[in-house]
């Protein structure tokens, strides 16, 4: 089975997709564009029960990640999505190389994670610099600056939205557009829009960001079944959440 961000030959009728998710949101998050995947793709989702969303509890959480990707490889899992950008970022950009490449040596499954998705996303589309959202604190908002900046990317901008963690599934589409919109115009250069997070209900605004300011965006639902679709060799495109997962391009390889 192939790793380090190879794909294998979609050969088998049925695949399991082992998914760690961040946290035990009850309003969930949003699974519109789960159900337009193949139906021989099935999700195994476990969660580290994130609930503070702060620095400390990120970096606590490597054990308990370790714990679910063990979990999830006794399930047999063809591939693992240790998912969750903070706790991995934390860690720098090649300290998380280091771990999931051992962690892919020790249970013999590949494995991907969102910062690593959301590089090769940014690669593939051919973006260099950026402007970024999130609803993170300036604080976290500064160590994914310096993640990104370790994988050799121009951060132009990585701005937070003030909401509590707790709140921000609630917080409108309109708001947050809105926010970028107000980034890229002090950054007319940037390539592309990077939006960090899955909690906040923003799928439905990807394409009208991507059709106003003539930029991709990467955004981590789309960005995660891209790679994982290609990982297992279906390249079956969805159309209505930007250009990368309409147009299914080849994955690039990251370092």
């Amino acid at each position: 089975m192939a790793q380090g961000g190879k794909h294998m030959a979609a050969t088998k009728q049925e695949y399991l997709v082992g998914w760690i998710s961040p946290t035990n949101r009850p309003d969930g998050r949003e699974t519109q564009l789960d159900d337009k995947m193949p139906s021989n793709i099935r999700v195994a989702n476990v969660t580290t029960n994130f609930t503070r969303g702060t620095e400390e509890e990120f970096r606590a959480s490597m054990p308990v990640y370790e714990a679910k990707v063990r979990e999830l490889a006794a399930m047999n899992a063809d591939l693992i999505l240790p998912s969750g950008a903070p706790p991995f970022m934390l860690l720098g950009f090649e300290g998380e190389r280091q771990i999931i490449q051992s962690w892919e040596k020790q249970f013999g499954i590949p494995m991907f994670t969102s910062g690593q998705n959301h590089v090769r996303a940014l690669r593939t589309l051919g973006v260099r610099q950026f402007v970024g959202a999130s609803y993170f604190p300036e604080k976290m908002n500064s160590i994914f600056r310096r993640y990104f900046t370790e994988a050799g990317f121009s951060v132009l901008a990585m701005e937070g939205i003030d909401v509590p963690f707790t709140e921000v599934p609630r917080l409108p589409p309109d708001p947050i557009f809105d926010h970028i919109k107000r980034t890229l115009a002090r950054h007319p250069d940037a390539q592309g829009i990077y939006m960090l997070g899955s909690a906040w209900r923003t799928l439905n605004i990807i394409d009208r960001l991507e059709q106003t300011f003539t930029l991709p965006v990467v955004h981590p639902g789309p960005a995660r079944w891209w790679e994982t679709l290609i990982r297992l060799g279906i390249g079956q495109p969805v159309s209505g959440y930007g250009k990368l997962l309409a147009e299914m391009p080849e994955a690039v390889t990251i370092a």
